[in-house]
């Protein structure tokens, strides 16, 4: 039950005895420190009895050990061992210095950001270097398996490569697991943006080409933006944000949890286990799903086109065949393989990153999202002009 904080002073032969009760907390403390302090002060001898007194906190802790200063002489407390802890905790935070002002410098400030910054970048590029390096090997061993694995089928060469010098196996139920749900889960949300994006095109295509008499030409706009471009861009930006995140929250949160520290312990590598299913998912899905976006794309660009322009499927089509032609398609396709990789290394490299907090996690999480996507426009763009170069 709760009791306000009161107290009692008591006039001895050894000096003044104040015994304190109630519950000296902050809600209930009200001005009984302020009482007891002035009861106290100018007392040369006071012995300030605190084991009648129910709850205490650091409120409590601090008046009691305020009127104790103010008593003269060196007044006596008398508590149970847990209240003595509190005193003494109290005690030692109002014995520490002030907190120190720190005066800002813009100019210094600047340069002190600008510093850090480099020191970080040249940092994240050499730990990106090392992931890469290891996702090689990482690679180079799942060779090593196909080649193995062919070695022992053929009954010719499988003397050349014995069984007890056996490679580390591919875990291919992760591969083709991870490869569903980054490809075949993601084909409803890549053909739907990518068919309204086709249809866009055309629409934007029909209305500016009808202003100079070239509607026919609205074939070629959509041929060429869709297969070119918007297919494997689409795919990709739509994987960053997908996968990329999904991979960095869960090799992450394994991270965090340490079971990756386990892994290790049990002498399974985490590249293989973890980062190298992730990269062949990515890398044999995102060319498929850029096919899948390709035929939406143009099946949303030929609608607008026979709804707007009266332009049929044989007309559509042989239009695309004769100008268009598979060099789009193809300079399309080329991109998809090295936009999996690059969003499969961001997202898990995030992901092998995170430190041993929640906050971490979600910081690397948004970053790899933000890089997959930065990445992606970025590697698209360079993709552009070398193929201008080419006259591709």
């Amino acid at each position: 039950m709760q009791q306000a904080a009161d107290f009692s002073l008591t006039e001895t032969d050894e000096g003044a005895i104040a015994r304190l009760t109630g519950d000296w907390t902050a809600v209930l403390m009200g001005e009984a420190n302020v009482r007891l302090q002035a009861a106290v002060a100018g007392q040369s001898e006071v012995t300030l009895d605190l084991r009648s007194i129910g709850r205490c906190d650091t409120a409590g802790a601090y008046g009691v050990l305020k009127a104790a200063a103010g008593a003269g002489g060196s007044p006596r407390l008398v508590a149970r061992p847990e209240v003595n802890r509190l005193l003494e905790l109290v005690q030692h935070a109002l014995k520490a210095g002030r907190t120190p002002e720190v005066r800002r410098q813009p100019v210094i400030d600047l340069f002190d950001r600008i510093g850090r910054g480099v020191v970080n970048l040249g940092s994240e590029a050499f730990d990106t270097m090392a992931f890469i390096g290891h996702l090689l090997v990482a690679v180079g061993r799942a060779w090593l398996y196909i080649v193995y694995a062919l070695c022992r089928a053929v009954p010719g060469l499988a003397r050349l490569w014995p069984a007890r010098s056996r490679p580390a196996p591919i875990r291919w139920a992760a591969c083709f697991a991870l490869a569903e749900r980054a490809g075949l889960d993601a084909i409803p949300i890549v053909v739907t943006t990518t068919f309204f994006i086709g249809a866009v095109v055309g629409l934007m295509g029909a209305q500016m080409l009808t202003t100079f008499g070239a509607q026919v030409f609205v074939v070629q706009l959509i041929g060429v933006a869709v297969l070119r471009e918007f297919d494997v861009l689409i795919t990709a930006l739509l994987l960053a944000g997908r996968s990329a995140s999904s991979f960095a929250a869960e090799i992450g949160t394994m991270k965090m949890n340490q079971e990756i520290d386990a892994m290790q312990v049990l002498g399974v590598d985490p590249f293989d286990a973890l980062v190298f299913p992730r990269f062949f998912a990515l890398l044999i899905t995102i060319p498929l799903l850029t096919f899948a976006a390709a035929i939406a794309g143009l099946a949303g660009g030929f609608l607008v086109a026979w709804a707007q322009l009266g332009l049929g499927p044989v007309f559509f089509f042989q239009q695309l065949l004769d100008n268009v032609g598979p060099v789009n398609f193809w300079v399309g396709m080329s991109k998809a393989p090295v936009l999996a990789v690059i969003i499969a290394g961001i997202g898990c490299r995030q992901g092998m990153d995170v430190g041993g907090d929640v906050e971490s996690l979600g910081r690397h999480v948004t970053s790899a999202v933000v890089h997959a996507i930065f990445a992606t426009i970025l590697v698209d763009a360079i993709f552009a002009v070398i193929y201008m170069k080419l006259n591709i």
